[in-house]
This record gives structure tokens, C-alpha cells and sequence, in this order.
């Protein structure tokens, strides 16, 4: 039981906002890229995953990623590794809100009226009103709401398995997608990382923590699956009418009943994820940066509204903001730590193509945003 709570626990965090960029992504890229992307991906997702399972288990426990840069890279280590978990933190709370916003807004306008801006307001104040309370059964619920959005997949599939088309997997404009390319790699990372979890689930496996390499390894094979499962069902059904956030397009082909429900449930799985990334935020700056309870609130849920008042709501370039440059980052400081500890030459030989993929995204990234602005 120790072993499948772990996975589920890792699994269903790793399973967040991310799902539902990836069919819209699948249509710009093509779906022989995408997957080659998850296969090389994934698998170097696992590896630093595995990494830092090991660092886990030579590291004192309760201790957060900054700490564990404390100890092996010193207080400069720390210091990135601070601004990094923070700004990354912060551009997914941003995420969850755009995403949980449109969500609600399509799932509540048609009856009580009102625009994007008011119903991601609802959403942001509901939310920010339970972080400030700390609202421990949040992460029952997540949990539960997560296999709820399972059963609605498989209702999805059997609602609209008439619809689905494998031409519409393969929609073929060459130009468009080799201009796409380079365009699932920060998603895609985004969707796989689970590594901020790692320390908490060797504590969780107690007595079993030799099985943390297992753990790790199927909490990302899940994921995997799933989302190649959700981008079939997706753009099979919707095609080139697939949204950047998903399940807004299915209301044309689905109907309003089976949509709705998809929404709602769109709507309860950002909305705990919302609240519990929060809530994790919160407790940085209040228990490891020594920052007032209220303040710390107030700073791990208004920079995101903030952001978004001032136009920064394109779904999928936060994402790709946060998967490419923090994610990133994060990853190249558990390859440094590991080197620390690591006195295999070959082992730390093999270490250079992942700094190579983490360090070529990130440069990759601040290169669009410059051309973007």
C-alpha cells in the first residue's frame, strides 16, 4: 500500500495544468514529433528524477530543494535555487489561473452571463481566500477530483469515440509544423516535472525506500500514458478546431451536457492544484524565508493575478516560460549536486547531454521571449 500510495501521489502531481496544452501543441508540431519528444524527454526526465531519488536518500530528510543546494553547493547554490522554485512556482500558479479561469467561464457565462476577467477574478479571490485559511482537505480533494478526471476521459471516450478521426492525428502542413518544432520541448518538460515531490515521497516510503527508483520510474510512465491518451481523444475528436486549452472545443462536437461536465471537472483539478501549489509557496516564504504568515500569503498569490491584469495570459507561453528557463535551471542544480557526490568518471561523463538539453532550452527560451518583445 506504501508503494501504490507513492505512485498515485506522484503521478496525480506530476498529472496537473499541463495536460491540456498538449493536443494544441500535438497540431502545431505533429504527432511523430511530439512523441519523439515525450521518448527523449521522458527519458531524461527519469534519469534526473532518479538523481535526485538518490540524493534524497544520502541527504538529512525535510529538506526542500534549496536546501539541498545548501549542502552541496553552498549559499550561492541556495540563493538560485530560491529564485528559481519561487519565480518558477508563481508562473504555474499563473497557469492554473488562466487556465482555471477560462474553464470556469465557459462553464458559468452561458447561465449567469460575465467576462473572462470577471469569472478568473472568482476564481483567483475563492482561491487566495483558502490559502489564507490553509485548507488542509484540499489535497483529499485533488486527489479524488484527479480520478474523477479519469472516469470523465473514459466517459469522453466512449461519448465520442464516433468522432474521432486519425486524419485529424496527421493533419499534414509541413511548413507550419517545421516552424513548430522546437515548440513541444518546454510543454512537454512542464507536464513530466515531478521533481520538488521526490523528498517527500522517500519519506513517505519509510522503511521501503529502496523501492524509490521504481516509484519514480512508473510515476512518470503513468503520466506519459495519459497524455498521449488525452491528445488522441482530443484532436482525434476536434482536429484543427483543438483549443490551447483543450476541452474548450469540445462543446461543437460533444454538446453542452457531456462538456459541461468536462469543464467542471477542468475547472475542480486546476482550482486544488491552484490551492495547493499556493499553499506549498506560502509555506517557502513563511517557514524558510522567515517572511510574516499574512505577507507571505499575499506574495504567493497576487503576483500571478497581477501579471495577468497586465496581459500576461497566453496559456501556453507561461508554460513554456516556466518548463524551459526554471524547470530547467532546477535541473541543472540536481546534475551539479549529483556530480558532488558522484565519483564514477563515466557516470559523471553521462551527465553532459542532459546539461547539454537543460542548457540549450533554457538559451533556447530567452532567445524567443527576446524576439517576441
Amino acid at each position: 500500500m506504501k508503494l501504490i500510495y507513492a505512485i498515485s501521489t506522484l503521478s496525480g502531481t506530476i498529472i496537473g495544468v499541463g495536460i491540456f496544452a498538449l493536443p494544441y501543441i500535438t497540431l502545431k508540431a505533429g504527432f511523430w514529433v511530439v512523441l519523439g519528444y515525450f521518448f527523449v524527454l521522458g527519458f531524461l526526465v527519469i534519469l534526473i528524477h532518479l538523481i535526485f531519488g538518490e540524493l534524497a536518500l544520502k541527504t538529512p530528510d525535510y529538506k526542500r530543494l534549496p536546501g539541498f543546494a545548501k549542502i552541496y553547493l553552498g549559499t550561492f547554490g541556495e540563493k538560485i535555487a530560491y529564485v528559481s522554485t519561487i519565480l518558477g512556482s508563481l508562473g504555474a500558479i499563473l497557469a492554473y489561473l488562466i487556465v482555471g479561469g477560462e474553464f470556469l467561464e465557459n462553464l458559468l457565462s452561458p447561465v449567469f452571463g460575465g467576462s473572462n476577467f470577471f469569472w478568473t477574478t472568482v476564481y483567483f479571490l475563492l482561491g487566495a481566500l483558502l490559502i489564507f485559511f490553509g485548507i488542509k482537505i484540499v489535497a483529499k480533494v485533488e486527489f479524488f477530483s484527479l480520478i474523477l478526471f479519469f472516469f470523465v476521459l473514459i466517459l469522453l471516450f466512449f461519448a465520442g469515440k464516433g468522432l474521432i478521426s486519425k486524419e485529424n492525428l496527421f493533419i499534414t502542413n509541413w511548413e507550419l509544423k517545421l516552424e513548430n518544432f522546437f515548440l513541444p520541448y518546454a510543454p512537454i518538460l512542464f507536464s513530466l516535472w515531478g521533481a520538488s515531490l521526490i523528498p517527500e515521497i522517500e519519506e513517505m516510503l519509510k522503511d521501503r525506500k529502496f523501492m524509490l527508483k521504481i516509484v519514480i520510474f512508473v510515476s512518470i510512465l503513468i503520466p506519459i500514458l495519459v497524455y498521449l491518451a488525452f491528445v488522441y481523444l482530443i484532436l482525434g475528436i476536434c482536429g484543427e478546431k483543438t483549443t490551447p486549452s483543450a476541452l474548450v472545443g469540445l462543446k461543437s462536437f460533444l454538446g453542452e451536457g457531456i462538456t459541461g461536465l468536462t469543464l467542471f471537472l477542468g475547472t475542480l483539478t486546476t482550482f486544488t492544484s491552484f490551492i495547493t501549489l499556493g499553499l506549498t509557496l506560502k509555506k517557502i516564504f513563511w517557514y524558510d524565508l522567515q517572511i510574516g504568515k499574512n505577507l507571505s500569503m499575499i506574495l504567493a498569490t497576487l503576483p500571478p493575478y497581477v501579471l495577468f491584469l497586465c496581459g500576461v495570459n497566453q496559456f501556453l507561453s507561461v508554460i513554456s516560460i516556466v518548463g524551459g528557463i526554471f524547470l530547467g535551471v532546477d535541473g541543472i542544480l540536481i546534475l551539479l549536486m549529483y556530480r558532488k557526490i558522484q565519483r564514477s568518471s563515466i557516470k559523471n561523463l553521462l551527465l553532459y547531454p542532459l546539461f547539454l538539453i537543460l542548457v540549450s532550452g533554457i538559451l533556447f527560451q530567452l532567445l524567443e521571449i527576446k524576439w517576441r518583445f
